[in-house]
């Protein structure tokens, strides 16, 4: 199959959190210790959502917007998340956090992975204990995209 192929919209497997033992209650355990360091739902639901979309999660996608959307994010500003850099809905602090969720996930895009003035940057935002939760909010979600695109698991079918 091409990549401009389509496949069917069926998982490939269950999804391995349900195949390893405690694999999913480490997963939770790791998102619920960046919110225990006092990052707000809202910003890691956005880092969440922009680590999605770059890469191609569904599940994730539409799971991090309606997150979002219940937490009481406007429409727009949702819709703008890929488009951060032109949209006036962010402030320098999710800025730079959305800038950093790019770049943890794309560390293979560039030698410098993450550039010290953007990690500078970030700590005129967030002390170590934030960024050190909001880089591992970034590195959890992805995790969930790669389990997710791997199998295939499929946008929506997780509401049942």
């Amino acid at each position: 199959m091409s990549q401009t192929e389509t496949h069917t919209l069926e998982p490939r497997t269950p999804h391995p959190i349900t195949l390893v033992p405690g694999a999913m209650e480490a997963l939770h355990a790791l998102h619920g210790s960046a919110l225990k360091a006092g990052l707000s739902d809202s910003l890691v639901e956005l880092v969440n959502l922009r680590a999605s979309q770059i890469n191609g999660c569904s599940v994730c996608v539409e799971l991090h917007a309606r997150a979002l959307k219940r937490g009481g994010a406007s429409d727009e500003r949702i819709w703008a998340v890929a488009g951060w850099r032109d949209a006036p809905y962010f402030d320098a602090a999710e800025r730079v956090a959305l800038e950093l969720a790019e770049e943890l996930t794309r560390t293979a895009d560039r030698g410098d992975a993450v550039p010290d003035a953007l990690w500078e940057e970030a700590l005129r935002h967030y002390d170590e204990t934030a960024l050190a939760a909001l880089t591992i909010a970034i590195a959890n979600v992805n995790v969930w995209n790669r389990l997710n695109v791997a199998t295939r698991q499929v946008a929506g079918a997780w509401k049942g």
